[in-house]
């Protein structure tokens, strides 16, 4: 069963900056198996700059919450 999180991020790099006005996003993963709470940013990280061909340190995680 697919687990569903809520995240709220900013993007750091200039190759996104020029694609878009705004590097703020936010909306719903979906993701196959219930993040870490211990690792659960360090692996959103990854799996949204994999996404947005970007490298993890150029993501910033403002807030995440998983949806019940």
């Amino acid at each position: 069963m697919a687990t569903k999180y809520y995240t709220h991020f900013v993007t750091g790099s200039a190759k996104v900056q020029a694609a878009a006005a705004a590097n703020e996003w936010s909306g719903v993963v979906e993701l196959r198996h219930p993040l870490e709470n211990v690792r659960g940013t360090r692996e959103l990280r990854s799996l949204l700059a994999q996404s947005f061909d970007l490298d993890s340190d150029d993501i910033k995680i403002l807030h995440w919450a998983r949806l019940h």
